[in-house]
């Protein structure tokens, strides 16, 4: 079973605005439509079982709802699983966490750069004891934003505050840094989090990424570095964390699934460590 643990979509009615509009901010391609429907055909295309979705709230407001529609997502969509969205400014984080657990829904996204907040700070720190009381998974993004150049809200020194703060042992709270522990900050990560019981996912992390192209292109990136971990960066990570503790993700709609199924399955591991990695790491941490 292979398992896609980190894509996102948008409802259909504002999906093609959204990607746009993200396409411009990151000054890269996409490579679905950014629906249900779409990430659904990629994975079949792809070989892909399930992908977990992992939605986004920009602000208070939208949680709720949100989470009531990843619900509604589990219910009709096969092959898709979706994750509940908190925002650290929701005046009772813990209580909508807790509702999430009732409604079926295994783990939380949360994106301290889009919500403007530090991943070691108060309101997260609370949200995160949250999970590790309720079970649920913690995915966040980590290190830069390929749209906000410069902004430091979850490199992984924060994250190692954070995790340690609320779980100093490593024993009870459930939490994936996405984008390899930290996107292009990896040199910082076997030190940081090594010894964390952190997970990390394959987010957007390996080969390179695609700068616009066609009537978009913009030569944002002309003459810049659009390389990401190849094998010999991504072998350092895997020393030290192991397929047990790495999960394949794609970022959809940002990068293309064959192509980061094949990084996978070029590693000189053992076909058994593929497969951990593949999928059956996260089948046992989403207890499938």
């Amino acid at each position: 079973m292979i398992i896609d643990f980190h894509t996102h979509t948008f409802p259909d009615k504002i999906a093609d605005r959204a990607v746009a509009s993200l396409r411009g901010k990151s000054h890269t391609i996409s490579f679905s439509d950014g629906t249900e429907a779409g990430l659904s055909e990629r994975d079949r295309a792809a070989g892909i079982d399930l992908a977990v979705v992992l939605p986004v709230a920009t602000s208070p407001e939208q949680v709720a709802h949100i989470n009531d529609k990843a619900v509604e997502t589990n219910t009709k969509q096969r092959g898709l699983l979706s994750f509940a969205c908190i925002h650290p400014a929701l005046a009772d984080a813990a209580a909508e966490l807790k509702r999430a657990k009732e409604l079926g829904l295994k783990g939380v996204k949360l994106h301290p750069v889009y919500q403007g907040t530090d991943i070691d700070a108060l309101p997260f720190l609370h949200i995160l004891d949250a999970c590790a009381e309720l079970g649920l998974i913690a995915v966040t993004h980590a290190g830069w934003d390929i749209g906000f150049p410069g902004v430091r809200h979850c490199m992984p020194e924060q994250i190692r505050r954070a995790v340690r703060s609320v779980d100093p042992e490593g024993k009870t709270l459930k939490f994936v840094a996405a984008h390899m522990g930290g996107w292009r900050i990896w040199e910082e990560v076997p030190d940081m989090l090594g010894d964390t019981g952190v997970y990390l996912d394959t987010s957007f992390s390996t080969g390179r990424f695609y700068p616009l192209k066609g009537q978009e292109y913009d030569g944002y990136y002309e003459g810049k570095d659009t390389g990401m971990l190849d094998t010999d960066g991504f072998m350092e990570l895997f020393r030290v964390f192991g397929p047990g503790r790495i999960l394949f993700g794609t970022d959809n709609p940002w990068s293309d699934a064959p192509e980061s199924l094949d990084f996978i399955r070029a590693l000189p591991v053992s076909a058994d460590e593929k497969e951990q990695i593949l999928g059956k790491t996260a089948e046992k941490l989403l207890a499938l």
